[in-house]
Order: structure tokens, then C-alpha cells, then sequence
């Protein structure tokens, strides 16, 4: 039951957080692309990247903790479900080039921030 309640608590505190991040992206580079989605998924890959080292290979934290961070926080911070709108979205209206610049750029960024991620947590 505790774990259940760990993963509520941060999955509260990611989608606050993702909420936050594309609200200020959003009002700094409006609403034309959606970067705000398109950083809190770079963001979120970065994070399991690092989380990944820290929790599976170094520190081999309590499940309680595993799922705060990685299925709470993150699975809650990151929006694959929104992205997949947002891309179909570009496609329905006709707007090809922006919808595979943001299909490429989010999957590519997010494989490589997950690469840097896991690369900084192992020189710490």
C-alpha cells in the first residue's frame, strides 16, 4: 500500500512540474510548436538516464523510493501521450515538415539525453 502511495505522490509532483515547464516554455516561446513538450521529454529522458545509473547500479534504493522517482515523478512528467497528439495533430492539418521535425527531434534528443544522462551519473 506504501509503494501505491509513492508512486500517487510522484506522480503529483511530475505532472505539477510538467504543467509548470510547459507553461512558462509555452508563454517564453508561444504556442507554434509545441516545445514546451518537446523539452519536458528531453528533460524527462535526461532524468531516467541519470536515475536509471543511480537507482539500478549504484545506490540500489528501496522500491518505496524506485517508484517516487522513475514510475511516479517521471511517468507522470514526461508526455509521450501528449506528444503523440500534438505529432498527429501537425499530420491532420497538413503540416508534414513540422510534424517530422518534432517526431525526429523528440525521439533523436530524447535517445541522446537519456545517453547523456546515464554518461553523467556514471562519472558521479
Amino acid at each position: 500500500m506504501f509503494q501505491v502511495m509513492a508512486i500517487a505522490l510522484g506522480g503529483a509532483l511530475g505532472a505539477l512540474s510538467r504543467y509548470a515547464v510547459i507553461g512558462l516554455v509555452t508563454s517564453w516561446l508561444g504556442k507554434t510548436f509545441p516545445f514546451g513538450t518537446l523539452l519536458v521529454n528531453i528533460l524527462g529522458s535526461f532524468l531516467m538516464g541519470i536515475l536509471y545509473v543511480i537507482v539500478v547500479q549504484k545506490m540500489h534504493l528501496s522500491p518505496e523510493l524506485k517508484s517516487i522517482l522513475v514510475v511516479g515523478f517521471l511517468g507522470a512528467f514526461t508526455t509521450f501521450s501528449t506528444f503523440s497528439l500534438e505529432a498527429f495533430s501537425f499530420i491532420s492539418q497538413g503540416q508534414l515538415l513540422s510534424a517530422v521535425t518534432y517526431i525526429l527531434s523528440s525521439v533523436i534528443l530524447c535517445i541522446l539525453a537519456v545517453w547523456a544522462g546515464v554518461s553523467l551519473a556514471k562519472l558521479l
